[in-house]
């Protein structure tokens, strides 16, 4: 190891975006696993959501290493606090999508054929708010290398600040699909609507969790 490594220690922003790209993985499968679900595939439910758990735990080896290696003597163009708790968020984003695939595994709850559109919909648009968040989250080595400064910083800047408006969005999308949600009360169960209302929250939390992370993102943008 060289003295300047000896001395300053080893970047955390690379591991920071494999563990943002591991997230980013997870996110994913959710289209896949809602529409195993819409089409009554159990089984490939079930197959996901052990996909989904390997990809969490791995993410989590990534978030222990960081926080294992995380150098006190590294000089970091942002607080180490600051740091931290972005990689706390980011990881409640895949701790969500973890918690919305073993909800589908506990319970084979079939979607409505009413509310399908709907439902899909609103799943759509927390993938878009999640992808925004790791689109921006994956220029963290870029942003370190510039201090968090210049045109890179107002690129992401520009992607991160529309969040809030997304998530918003997804907020209302829910509302409504609640709505259409009760108004089909006497066809559905009582057990079925809990895990409806089940799924809704938790595919809330992730989107809540994004757009949190985004703002800690800008946070340490605005400081820099």
């Amino acid at each position: 190891m060289s003295l300047i490594k000896e001395l300053f220690g080893k970047s955390p922003f690379g591991p920071l975006v494999q563990h943002t790209k591991k997230v980013h993985e997870c996110v994913h499968l959710m289209r896949a696993i809602v529409d195993a679900l819409v089409k009554e595939d159990y089984e490939q439910v079930h197959r996901l959501q052990d996909t989904v758990s390997k990809l969490e735990y791995e993410a989590d080896v990534i978030k222990q290493e960081i926080r294992e290696q995380l150098p006190r003597r590294y000089f970091l163009p942002v607080e180490r606090g600051d740091l931290d708790a972005f990689l706390h968020c980011q990881d409640n984003v895949a701790d969500s999508v973890e918690d919305f695939a073993v909800m589908l595994v506990i319970r084979n709850t079939r979607v409505h054929p009413n509310l399908v559109s709907e439902f899909s919909a609103y799943v759509d648009q927390v993938l878009q708010v999640s992808d925004t968040l790791i689109a921006a989250a994956e220029e963290l080595e870029v942003l370190a290398a510039t201090s968090f400064s210049g045109a890179e910083s107002k690129s992401v800047l520009e992607r991160i600040n529309g969040l809030g408006h997304q998530e918003w969005t997804a907020d209302r999308m829910q509302r409504k699909l609640r709505r259409h949600i009760y108004d089909l009360e006497k066809e559905l169960d009582p057990v079925t609507i809990m895990f409806y209302e089940k799924m809704l929250q938790t595919l809330s939390e992730v989107a809540s969790a994004a757009e949190n992370t985004g703002e800690l993102l800008r946070q340490m943008i605005v400081k820099g």
